[in-house]
Parts: C-alpha cells; structure tokens; sequence
C-alpha cells in the first residue's frame, strides 16, 4: 500500500483492493502532470487538448487529416471536436476544408501560426517531461510505460 497516496488523499483505512489503489494513483498522477503541461501552454493561450490537435496535424503533414481521423487520434477525447476545432480555426492555428470528391470529408490542416507555437513549445516541453520523471530510471519508465500499456491494451489487428 502506498502511504502517501493514502495521506494525499486523507483516506483513513486501507484501499478495498490493489486495483482501486492502482488506479487512484493513475488519477492522481494524471492531474499533476498535466496541471503542469497546462500551466506551461497557458501562455500560448492554447489548451493541452489543442496542443495536442496541434501535434497530430503536424505529424500528418500538408496532406492533414478528416476531422474524424483527428478525433481517433486524441489522446484524451472532447466530446465536442467540432467546437474545438472552431475555436481553434478562429484563431488561426487550423484550417477546415470540405473536400470537393466527397463534400462529407472535411480536411483540417495546421497553419503557419500553429506550426510556430509547436515549434516554440517543443524544447520547454521535452523538458518539462524530462524534469516530471527526472527521478525515474529509463528502466522504470519503460517497465512503467508497458506496464500502463498492459492494463489498456490496444484493439486487436485485423
């Protein structure tokens, strides 16, 4: 049992099993790295959900990608991409283009402007990452990182 997982949360008896402990301290561990990812895109004035919008487009080149392609690839979900995107393509860090073969493909790309905000972005965040597990060891940060991958595995090929 982790006694300070247990004092973080003020929680008195033991946890009921080893999952729930388990996945408490995900949560937990979930909402301060990204608290701190948040506090560092703050400035920028985009969200950690846009910057990640923002990194899919990029790696997806000129060609972008249908707006549902850009869903799939979320990281964590917002249950209301067409909103983001808006926001998003209002302030110019995106474009939306409905494609002229099938009207119901709507193409979004990255703009000049996002690809500048990524690219002024990229060293603070490797770096914030790298100062978030600085106390890790590259062999526990990949037991971790399959571990994490174990308990939600990806769906079968097909």
């Amino acid at each position: 049992m982790s006694p300070s997982l247990q004092q973080d949360l003020r929680q008195s008896k033991p946890f009921s099993s080893l999952q729930q402990e388990a996945y408490l301290s995900v949560v937990r561990t979930t909402s301060t790295l990204t608290d701190r990812v948040e506090d560092l895109l703050k400035p920028y004035g985009i969200s950690a959900t846009q910057y990640n919008v923002l990194r899919i487009l990029r790696g997806a080149g000129p060609d972008g990608l249908p707006c549902k392609r850009v869903s799939d690839r979320m990281i964590s979900r917002d249950p209301d991409m067409t909103r983001l995107l808006d926001r998003m393509e209002k302030r110019g860090l995106i474009t939306r283009e409905r494609q002229t073969d099938d009207r119901r493909v709507i193409k979004t790309r990255i703009t000049p402007v996002g690809l500048e905000i990524l690219k002024e972005l990229d060293t603070p965040v490797d770096e914030l990452h790298k100062k978030q597990f600085r106390h890790i060891s590259a062999a526990k940060l990949k037991a971790l990182a399959d571990a994490l991958e174990e308990a939600f595995p990806t769906a079968a090929p097909e």
